[in-house]
């Protein structure tokens, strides 16, 4: 549904988008991550047809996107990181306006707009005023904006950006059902547990370049540490452990050691566990409890592009 190959956009000396390319199927949900300043909302403004590229080609459907009249731009559907609301207006009024700036009226009109606003649980609230709406009913409705010209291809830039957890998880119900019928998502969030739950794919992209475009299962296997063991050893079966021995040991790619508590990285749990515990037990340290956990998509993003903060 969606092929963007080789975009590049600068602004003076600063290079906001590097070569960017990525595809996205029907039916899928592609997420866009990357540290602020990285090139995602430059990248989803030019798939909007918001921003020229200087160079490089968006496709949708097969078609290249041509200028600011290309009919294609109707499969397209934007819901910016900004809302873009008029508080003065009701909800009703406000899709009315946006829908009649795709050319809808009457009757067809106004089935869009009641299943928009059935959608994202609004019906209810349809004729009061946006200035009394909360935070995540004003984000709800900027997806329903985005929805009433029934277009295949959704962009979504932060669409959660301060709401409430009961707003958030509405909206991931609306995406869900939104994919179940076929659209193609783009997803951008800077929450590493939406991407998580909401993608198929996951594009990581740091100073305008495209670092990883991968599954969730394939982002991981590109981090030396996939999986974590905590171990709780016995009371007093602490002294004498020489952590640096323990890294030697094959399979071990980290160490830490809190209180009575190991934490180790290892690459392949399946493998790896049964070695490192048998080395603790013989040398001594038995332990009383034992967990593994996966390695975070935060930790694996970190590693990607790094922990410094970015401004």
């Amino acid at each position: 549904m969606l092929e963007v190959v080789g975009l590049r956009k600068s602004y003076g000396d600063l290079i906001a988008v590097d070569g960017v390319s990525l595809k996205a199927g029907k039916g899928e949900t592609i997420g866009l991550l990357g540290p602020n300043g990285a090139g995602k909302t430059t990248t989803v403004s030019i798939i909007a047809g918001l921003v020229r590229a200087d160079a490089g080609e968006v496709r949708i459907g097969g078609r290249i996107l041509k200028g600011d009249t290309d009919s294609a731009k109707r499969d397209i559907g934007l819901v910016p990181q900004d809302l873009g609301l008029y508080e003065e207006m009701s909800a009703r009024e406000n899709l009315h306006l946006f829908g009649a700036l795709y050319h809808l009226s009457g009757a067809h009109l106004n089935h869009a707009m009641d299943e928009a606003l059935e959608l994202v649980g609004l019906k209810e609230r349809a004729k009061d005023k946006v200035m009394d709406f909360s935070g995540g009913m004003k984000r709800r409705l900027n997806l329903a904006a985005a929805l009433l010209h029934d277009p295949q291809l959704l962009l979504l830039d932060e669409p959660t950006v301060g709401v409430d957890p009961q707003s958030r998880n509405a909206i991931f119900d609306n995406l869900e059902i939104l994919k179940k019928r076929g659209k193609t998502l783009l997803y951008t969030t800077h929450y590493m547990e939406e991407a998580e739950r909401l993608c198929d794919r996951l594009v990581i992209i740091d100073h305008g370049k495209v670092v990883a475009d991968d599954t969730l299962q394939g982002l991981h296997r590109m981090v030396p540490v996939v999986s974590l063991l905590k171990i709780e050893l016995e009371d007093g079966k602490l002294d004498g452990l020489c952590v640096e021995d323990l890294r030697a040991v094959s399979g071990v790619a980290s160490v830490e050691l809190r209180g009575e508590i190991l934490r180790i990285g290892v690459r392949d749990l399946a493998t790896d566990s049964a070695g490192i515990l048998q080395w603790l037990v013989d040398r001594g340290h038995p332990f009383q409890h034992l967990a593994s956990e996966r390695a975070s998509l935060e930790t694996v993003f970190l590693n990607l592009t790094g922990r410094s903060l970015r401004d």
